[in-house]
């Protein structure tokens, strides 16, 4: 088993950190201060199976740390470990792609519950959320493919269609002669705009959906 820490806090870390190695003596775990940080350390070490993320850290609003290492990563499990025990935020957390959520103000054996459930695919919620539906339902609500679509710019509508292509952030770039850091902010407003939290899922999303390249118009397939 091989852990990231994401967490600004070092005392925090290493009190996590010191928790997750009594219950599973035989993990690996990494450590990062930041969302810039853990992507890096995620980029070069392919071998992390989990990352424990905290939500209220400096330089980081709202879900973006989530979304930013959800989407760049998006096979690698995040579990919520915050201080924040907002009914609502935890649900929202899980919108924006995480598999999970734990306040740091829960037990030791609770936060070994929550890893554990987690590494095997399964979705861990607080007790005090268990009654309450699953917010997949509320998946069902979202805006017509077509309004959401409608939504991006005609530069946003062209990376869009490269990234059905399969085409990566480098590559998408240099067609369209942009930086990378511009790229990477349409990537993250057509998510947001569609509301999906990977670029799978926007293959997914779109899936069905002809694009007229010239004026960025689309139609049912």
């Amino acid at each position: 088993m091989h852990l990231l820490i994401v967490d600004d806090h070092p005392l925090f870390r290493e009190a996590l950190a010191s928790a997750i190695t009594l219950a599973f003596p035989q993990a690996r775990l990494e450590e990062a201060d930041g969302i810039r940080s853990a992507c890096d350390l995620l980029a070069k070490t392919p071998t992390i199976d989990l990352t424990l993320l905290d939500l209220s850290m400096q330089g980081v609003t709202g879900f973006d740390g989530l979304v930013t290492i959800r989407t760049r990563f998006p096979r690698i499990p995040i579990l919520i470990v915050s201080g924040l025990e907002d009914p609502r935020i935890m649900r929202e957390a899980v919108h924006h792609g995480a598999a999970g959520f734990v306040p740091k103000a829960v037990d030791k054996a609770t936060l070994t519950r929550a890893i554990s459930e987690v590494m095997n695919g399964a979705l861990f919620m607080p007790a005090e959320l268990a009654g309450i539906p699953d917010p997949a339902p509320a998946r069902a609500k979202k805006t017509p493919l077509a309004e959401r679509v409608a939504l991006l710019t005609p530069q946003q509508m062209r990376v869009l269609m490269m990234i059905r292509q399969g085409k990566l952030n480098k590559q998408i770039a240099h067609e369209l002669q942009v930086g990378d850091s511009t790229v990477k902010a349409h990537v993250s407003e057509i998510l947001r705009k569609l509301e999906v939290i990977s670029r799978t899922q926007i293959v997914i999303e779109t899936a069905y959906m002809d694009f007229d390249q010239s004026n960025g118009s689309f139609s049912a397939g």
